[in-house]
C-alpha cells in the first residue's frame, strides 16, 4: 500500500505543500478557518501520518526533551515532571523521563542515551557525581537546566528552592511553639547534595538566631534504607529531641513509621514538620505541618529556560543564573505546643 505523503494531502485539499507544512507546524497566522478545516478533514480522510524522522532531519530538531530526576519517589519530582510535560506538550514537544535513583553511574547512562537520541535539551536533577559530563554539555552549548540542585562552580542555569529559608521557617515555628530540643534528619549528604546541605545550614542558622545551642547529636543524615536505625539512635540521645524536622518527604515517611512503631504521640511526645508538601499531610492523624515548594511554578521556570536555550533566545532581562523560589509554611496540628 502506497504511503500517503504531504504532496498527496496538498493535492487532495487543493492547497500548496507549504500550506500543509504550516498547518502541521500550527502556524495559522495567514490561514483561513475554512482552509484549516479542509486540511484537517483531508488528513483524516487519507489517514496521513507525518514522517517525524524526516521532519526532525529537515528542521534539525527532534521536538523531544529529557528529564533526568535523581529520585522519582520524591513527591516534588513527580509534580515537576507533570508540570514540565504540560508545558512542553503545549509547545509540541515530547518528553522522556529517566530516574537516576541517586546513582551517578545510572545518571551518566541516561544522559549519554538522551544525547545519542539527539534530544533538544535536558532538565537534570543532578546527582553531583558527573562533573565532567555536565562540563562537556556546557562546552558543547547543549541546552541544559539543573532543577532542585545546583553545582555553583559550573555556572549552569538552575531552578531551586530557597532551602535555608525552608529550614528556618520550620525551626522558627518550633521555637514559637516552645520547643528547644529540635533535631533535623535528612537523606545522605555524602556527595554534598545542595538542598540537604543548605537545609542543615538553615537549621543551624535559625537555632543560632534564637540563641539555642547546636547539638551535633540532633543532626542526622543517611541513605533511605538506614533511616530507621538512625532514628533509633537519635532517640537514644539524652535528652531526646522534642521536635523533628524531616528534610524531605522520604524522611518524613520514615519518621512517621518510627513514631507509630514506638507508639509515640505527635505532637505530645514529639512534634514533626516535613519539608515538601505530601498528599496525605492534610488528612494524616494528626495533620502534618509542612514546608511546601511551589513545584508548578518552579517547573515552568525550568521549562521556559530550557526552551529559550533550545531556540537560542536571549534571557528576559538580567535573570539570575540560579533562580530560587520561596517556600511556604503550612501549619497543621503535628507541630503544636508541647504539653
Amino acid at each position: 500500500m502506497k504511503k500517503i505523503t504531504i504532496a498527496d494531502v496538498a493535492k487532495r485539499a487543493n492547497v500548496s505543500k507549504s500550506t500543509i507544512s504550516q498547518y502541521l507546524n500550527k502556524r495559522y497566522d495567514y490561514m483561513s478557518e475554512e482552509t484549516r478545516k479542509k486540511i484537517e478533514a483531508t488528513i483524516k480522510e487519507l489517514n496521513y501520518q507525518p514522517n517525524i524522522i524526516a521532519r526532525s532531519l529537515k528542521q534539525k530538531t527532534t521536538y523531544t526533551v529529557g528529564v533526568v530526576v535523581a529520585n522519582i519517589l520524591h513527591t516534588f519530582s513527580t509534580h515537576v515532571i507533570r508540570s514540565v510535560e504540560d508545558f512542553f506538550h503545549e509547545h509540541n514537544f515530547h518528553i522522556i523521563v529517566c530516574n537516576a535513583d541517586d546513582q551517578p553511574e545510572k545518571e551518566r547512562n541516561y544522559i549519554e542515551m538522551l544525547r545519542a537520541k539527539q534530544v533538544d535539551g535536558i532538565i537534570i536533577f543532578p546527582t553531583g557525581g558527573n562533573i565532567d559530563l555536565y562540563e562537556q554539555m556546557k562546552k558543547d552549548r547543549f541546552p541544559v537546566v539543573f532543577m532542585d540542585r545546583t553545582i555553583e562552580e559550573l555556572a549552569i542555569e538552575t531552578v531551586m528552592l530557597d532551602n535555608r529559608l525552608a529550614a528556618r521557617l520550620a525551626v522558627d515555628h518550633f521555637v514559637q511553639q516552645g520547643y528547644e530540643r529540635i533535631a533535623i534528619v535528612t537523606t545522605s549528604i555524602i556527595r554534598k547534595i545542595s538542598p540537604r546541605v543548605e537545609r542543615i545550614q538553615g537549621y543551624k542558622d535559625a537555632l543560632e538566631s534564637h540563641g539555642i545551642e547546636i547539638n551535633p547529636a540532633y543532626i542526622r543524615s543517611a541513605d533511605a534504607g538506614e533511616l530507621p536505625a538512625v532514628l533509633h539512635d537519635l532517640f537514644q540521645s539524652d535528652p531526646s529531641p522534642q521536635a523533628i524536622l524531616a528534610g524531605n518527604d522520604i524522611v518524613l515517611i520514615e519518621v512517621l513509621k518510627f513514631m507509630h512503631q514506638r507508639r509515640l504521640k505527635i505532637p505530645d511526645d514529639v512534634a514533626v514538620i516535613g519539608i515538601d508538601e505530601v498528599p496525605f499531610a492534610g488528612f494524616y492523624s494528626p495533620p502534618i505541618t509542612t514546608v511546601a515548594q511551589p513545584a508548578k511554578e518552579m517547573a515552568k521556570e525550568a521549562a521556559e529556560r530550557l526552551l529559550r536555550q533550545i531556540r537560542k533566545e536571549e534571557g528576559r532581562g538580567e535573570e539570575p543564573l540560579i533562580k530560587r523560589f520561596a517556600p511556604t509554611l503550612i501549619v497543621r496540628d503535628s507541630s503544636g505546643k508541647p504539653h
